[in-house]
């Protein structure tokens, strides 16, 4: 089947940074979430280091779990969500990039970071109109909140060397579908040179 002719969304003027579930349940190869994402977290502290150098807003999403009826059909599906309690060290953003007192970070119950978190909104009132998207998992809540950025009408990017997955195929099938219909997908070095064009233009 042919590839669809799809196009690049580009960059606007007001990027955000958006880092899925950079958790400890998620970072810990110790966890039956987890995964061993040693460098893909420290090319996303390099970009977080950039977005906090220009200025631009970032935002941490984590999934947390307080009441039995939060994302019930979600932990039903996965179990092992249940380990998410709210206030475990599990849910925590790994310290290895740390948010700032003054950096959103949104608790969320289903995979889509936008899904009734008031992301949008938050991201609007900023003046956002650009998305990138970072994290855990490729086929999970990154996926899962990259569709939802492109549905919320923002410019979507995808940094490819800042997302993971524990099963690989699955990694590189959910990065070729978003490429193909949701985002464009970028190495860091060209997501970096994206930030620069934007600071050139401003």
């Amino acid at each position: 089947m042919a590839r669809l002719n799809t196009n690049s969304t580009g960059v606007g003027k007001r990027p955000a940074l958006l880092i899925v579930d950079a958790s400890n349940a998620f970072t810990d190869p110790n966890c039956v979430m987890g995964g061993d994402f040693t460098a893909e977290m420290a090319n996303i502290a390099d970009l977080l280091e950039n977005f906090r150098g220009r200025g631009f807003p970032v935002y941490f999403t984590t999934v947390a779990y307080a009441k039995p009826e939060e994302g019930h059909m979600f932990r039903e599906k996965a179990p092992m969500l249940n380990l998410l309690e709210d206030g475990s060290d599990l849910v925590q953003i790994d310290p290895r990039i740390a948010p700032r007192p003054d950096e959103t970070i949104i608790t969320k119950f289903a995979p889509s970071a936008f899904f009734e978190t008031g992301l949008k909104e938050q991201m609007l009132a900023k003046g956002v109109d650009t998305v990138f998207v970072v994290g855990f998992t490729t086929s999970g809540c990154v996926r899962a909140s990259g569709v939802d950025s492109l549905s919320c009408n923002f410019r979507t990017v995808v940094v490819k060397d800042c997302v993971s997955d524990r099963d690989p195929p699955a990694h590189d099938a959910n990065l070729y579908d978003l490429e193909a219909k949701y985002a464009d997908v970028v190495s860091l070095d060209d997501a970096l040179k994206l930030l620069e064009s934007i600071t050139i233009a401003a």
